[in-house]
């Protein structure tokens, strides 16, 4: 049984950039690489996005700090990039935490340092619609 992802496509696509900058750069290189690499990767997938995009962080409504997210992808995916030998549960914890603060229903975890790219898409369970 196949379940339609909400923005597919554009997840998809954003997968599509990270493959190819993993082609070409390989593993192995420091997290601010693969986030400049893909800062000129994602436009040629006719993808608008903020890099390093300042949000805040509510707290019952209270605003108790802000967090950069690597990448806001058409203003509504989060991007977390990891350059990790492997993606730990503290990493998934983290994304998901920050879709949970920042109100961000999906979210993608892209980790540039194994062999092979890895990426977990992410689907925040508490969002709300009314306050985003």
């Amino acid at each position: 049984m196949v379940e339609e992802y909400k923005y597919k496509e554009t997840t998809g696509k954003i997968i599509g950039a990270a493959m190819q900058v993993h082609k070409v750069l390989g593993n192995g290189f420091q997290e601010v690489i693969y986030q400049r690499a893909m800062e000129i990767e994602l436009p040629l997938y006719s993808l608008a996005f903020k890099r390093e995009f300042e949000m805040p962080i509510y707290y019952r409504e209270h605003q108790i700090g802000t967090r950069r997210v690597d990448f806001l992808v058409e203003e509504v995916i989060s991007v977390e990039l990891k350059a990790v030998i492997k993606l730990e549960d503290v990493h998934l914890a983290q994304a998901i935490n920050y879709l949970e603060a920042f109100n961000i229903e999906i979210g993608l975890l892209i980790n540039f340092g194994s062999k092979s790219l890895e990426f977990k898409r992410l689907i925040n369970s508490k969002f709300n619609q009314r306050n985003h």
